[in-house]
C-alpha cells in the first residue's frame, strides 16, 4: 500500500500507460462537453499533465455553465494555456468559430433527484444535448466523435447474467418514467448511430459503469461516496436498504487510461463497456469502506431497495481487454483509500 500517494502519482501513471495516445493527439483541436464534472476533470487533469510533459500543441474548448465557479474548484485547469472555457448550455450553446478534430460529449446530469422528479427534463437534456454536440461535430468536420454513454442502457441485468456484454440488447421498461436517464442514453446512442450513417461521422462510444476516485462527489446519490464520507467523519456506516444490489467500481485513473485509448484506438461505430468486472454487494462495500478508512462498524437496516436498479450492475469487459489491451489496475480498497486521502482523510 502506497501511504504517500498523491494525485500526481495517478496522473503520471495515466501518462505512462497512454504513450500511444499522446502521439496521436499531437496538434488536436478538441471540443469537450461535461468537462467540469467528475469524468471531465480527469480528462483535463491527465491531458494537462501530458501537455506539460510533451508540449502537444493541443487546444481544448470546454463547455461550462459557470466558468467562474469551476475556477474556484480547479484554478490550475482554468489557467492552463491550452484550455479555453466557453459558457453555455449543452442544448443550445453557440458554436465557436474554430474547427475541431475531436468532439468528446461527456455532458450529462446524472442527478437521481432530476431523474425521479423531472424525468422529462432529464430525457430531453440527454437527447437534445447529444444532438447539439453531433451537429457541432458535423459542421466542424471532426474526424472523431466520442460519446460517453452509460451501462444504464442495459436496464436490469437478468439474474443469471453476472456480467452485461455489449451485445446484450437490454431489458428496460419504457413505461416507467424512472428509466428516463437510461432511455435517454439509449436514444443518444441511436441518434449518434444515425448521424454516423447519414454524415459518415466517425463515432465511438464508452458505456460507463460505476466509478470511484478523486473529484467524485461524496454527498450525492452515489453509495460509495456516501459511505466514504461517513467513514471519514468517524461514523459507523448505515445501509438503509437490504444491501443486496451488486455493483463494481473502476478507479478514475484506470478510467482515464481507458477513455483516452478508446477515443484514439477504438473501432469506428463500436461501443465499449468501461468498468470493473469484480462485483461486490452494497452491504459488502459498506464493510470494505469501514474497514479500510473507518471504524469497522456497519449496519444494514434491511428496507426494500427502491433505487433504479435493485439487482446487478456489472459489465463484461472482454471486448476492451481483447481489442485494446486495457485492464483495471487499482484494487477497490486502494481506490477507497485514495478517494478519502484526496478529500482530506488522514490515515493513522
Amino acid at each position: 500500500m502506497n501511504k504517500t500517494w498523491s494525485l500526481a502519482d495517478d496522473l503520471e501513471d495515466v501518462f505512462q500507460r497512454s504513450a500511444s495516445v499522446w502521439a496521436e493527439l499531437r496538434g488536436a483541436r478538441i471540443f469537450l462537453t461535461g468537462g467540469t464534472g467528475f469524468i471531465g476533470c480527469w480528462l483535463l487533469e491527465t491531458l494537462r499533465h501530458a501537455d506539460l510533459a510533451l508540449d502537444l500543441d493541443i487546444k481544448v474548448s470546454i463547455l461550462t455553465r459557470d466558468a467562474a465557479r469551476f475556477s474556484q474548484k480547479a484554478p490550475h485547469l482554468v489557467e492552463h494555456s491550452s484550455f479555453e472555457f466557453i459558457e453555455g448550455d449543452i442544448i443550445d450553446f453557440a458554436f465557436p468559430k474554430q474547427d475541431y478534430s475531436h468532439v468528446i460529449h461527456a455532458a450529462t446530469d446524472a442527478s437521481a433527484h432530476l431523474n425521479e422528479f423531472e424525468p422529462d427534463r432529464m430525457f430531453n437534456v440527454i437527447v437534445d444535448g447529444t444532438r447539439r454536440a453531433l451537429d457541432l461535430a458535423v459542421e466542424k468536420k471532426a474526424k472523431r466523435f466520442f460519446l460517453l454513454s452509460s451501462g444504464a442502457i442495459y436496464g436490469q441485468q437478468p439474474a443469471e447474467m453476472h456480467h452485461a456484454v455489449e451485445t446484450f440488447l437490454g431489458s428496460l421498461d419504457c413505461t416507467n418514467p424512472r428509466n428516463a436517464y437510461a432511455e435517454g442514453k439509449r436514444a443518444a446512442e441511436m441518434l449518434s448511430a444515425i448521424y454516423g450513417r447519414k454524415h459518415d461521422l466517425n463515432i465511438v462510444t464508452a458505456r460507463i459503469f460505476t466509478l470511484l476516485g478523486p473529484y467524485m462527489p461524496l454527498d450525492t446519490h452515489f453509495a460509495a461516496g456516501n459511505f466514504i464520507l461517513d467513514a471519514m467523519n468517524g461514523q459507523g456506516i448505515v445501509v438503509k436498504g437490504n444491501g443486496r444490489p451488486r455493483r463494481s467500481y473502476l478507479y478514475a485513473g484506470d478510467l482515464a487510461v481507458w477513455l483516452w485509448h478508446i477515443l484514439v484506438h477504438g473501432a469506428k461505430g463500436k461501443a465499449y463497456n468501461v468498468g470493473s468486472d469484480e462485483d461486490i454487494s452494497i452491504a459488502e462495500l459498506a464493510t470494505c469502506v469501514s474497514r479500510t478508512i473507518g471504524t469497522g462498524e456497519t449496519t444494514v437496516l434491511g428496507a426494500n431497495d427502491t433505487g433504479w436498479n435493485a439487482g446487478r450492475y456489472v459489465p463484461d469487459t472482454t471486448l476492451v481487454r481483447t481489442e485494446l489491451d486495457l485492464h483495471a489496475t487499482v484494487p477497490l480498497e486502494e481506490a477507497i483509500r485514495r478517494t478519502a486521502l484526496w478529500n482530506g482523510w488522514h490515515h493513522a
